[in-house]
């Protein structure tokens, strides 16, 4: 084999599961699961995010280069070993990186960042490189928590205001006090900012309002995220219209199965129901979200679902080179989990990210700690 040979010779899979520390989520006595998707027989909200486990890849290229991705949680290993199949001995040099032979799935992002840092490492440019160049070198980032008693905010926040970071984005339903929050976090940590996101749980406009209204009064909330279910957009056209809180869509691309597409982003636009967007994608579609929000000169930020190291580096490169990632993205893995499984972790300097410098996406693996956390590893090499 020759030092140009870029066929893919072997895959090898780490399954991993990866806790939270310790009351980084909720209040202690909440118990309001965080992932959204059904898992096995179990519906949507009821299993928390750290409790699924995740998959790091390990793909060899015949010229040595190694190329690492990670998958989002609660993967399907029958359409991981099928995809499998069908790239072992396949040259990167044939392949189309914005549309790889990989079925419209949740697990394919996982295989495009492992694809793409092979390539990039295999050429020795950063990640970003091959998405156009960085417009920034430092991306913005925010905290997080999920739901919480009242009483805890203002302190929360003000531990966060001391670390550097001034926004602050929390998970609240219906049941959650969120003006509650908002008048204890301005006491508490004057100047820091608040996203929240219901995740679509404040069910109607009349509700929304009332609560809308009173953080008018306040006026610390940065913008609300999904308030209402999505299929209401002229209801986030109306709230957008009588509140001067910036109404945003989540469009999260690896929701498949929930029929997310990159059309969602053009029909808020066409609805005249937003003010930006929290962007989920893989690398290639990132982009063409960016471009989408960019033209429209609307801000975006990139969303995560709180990920190890290898898919937090990439979210870094994807949002430096996105003209229109302006607030605070959603990069904390490694201060909610326990680990990022990374012997180079992520430079943080709240409330921003340095872009990580070298070949490839940057993350390089530490192997004692995806040891420490491992359910199984799997390997599938090519016989030709």
């Amino acid at each position: 084999m020759s030092e140009n040979d870029r066929r893919i010779l072997s895959m090898t899979y780490h399954e991993v599961v990866v806790r939270a520390h310790p009351g980084v989520i909720n209040s202690e006595g909440l118990d309001k699961p965080l992932h959204m998707l059904p898992v096995g027989g179990k519906s949507g909200w009821s299993v928390q995010f750290d409790e699924l486990p995740k998959l790091l890849l390990r793909l060899e290229l015949a010229d040595g280069t190694i190329g690492w991705g990670e998958f989002y949680r609660d993967h399907n290993w029958q359409t991981i070993e099928a995809v499998t199949s069908g790239l072992l001995g396949q040259n990167l040099d044939d392949l189309c990186l914005q549309n790889l032979p990989v079925p419209l799935s949740r697990e394919y992002d996982g295989f495009e960042t492992a694809i793409w840092d092979a390539y990039a490492r295999s050429a020795d440019v950063p990640l970003h490189q091959l998405l156009g160049g960085k417009v920034r070198d430092y991306v913005k980032v925010g905290a997080w928590s999920s739901h919480r008693e009242t009483e805890e905010t203002g302190p929360l926040a003000r531990q966060f205001q001391e670390q550097g970071y001034d926004c602050l984005k929390f998970k609240c339903d219906l049941d959650d006090d969120v003006v509650g929050w908002c008048r204890e976090i301005a006491e508490h940590a004057q100047g820091m900012k608040v996203i929240l996101d219901p995740n679509q749980r404040w069910e109607n406009a009349g509700e929304a309002r009332m609560r809308l209204r009173e953080l008018e009064k306040i006026g610390n909330v940065l913008l609300v995220e999904d308030p209402l279910p999505r299929w209401q957009l002229t209801e986030y056209a109306t709230l957008r219209h009588t509140s001067a809180v910036p109404v945003v869509l989540h469009v999260s691309l690896p929701y498949v199965f929930q029929g997310q597409r990159p059309y969602d982003a053009i029909n808020a636009l066409q609805h005249h129901a937003v003010d930006g967007f929290n962007f989920n994608a893989g690398l290639a579609k990132f982009q063409k979200l960016d471009a989408i929000a960019s033209v429209a000169n609307l801000n975006c930020w990139h969303g995560s679902e709180i990920d190890l190291g290898i898919l937090e580096h990439v979210y870094v490169h994807q949002a430096a080179a996105a003209s229109s990632c302006i607030w605070p993205s959603d990069i904390f893995g490694r201060m909610i989990r326990s680990h990022d499984l990374l012997s180079n972790p992520l430079e943080f300097f709240p409330p921003y990210v340095k872009v990580p410098e070298g070949p490839g996406h940057g993350a390089q693996p530490d192997m004692d700690a995806i040891e420490n956390h491992l359910v199984q590893t799997r390997t599938f090499t090519w016989e030709g």
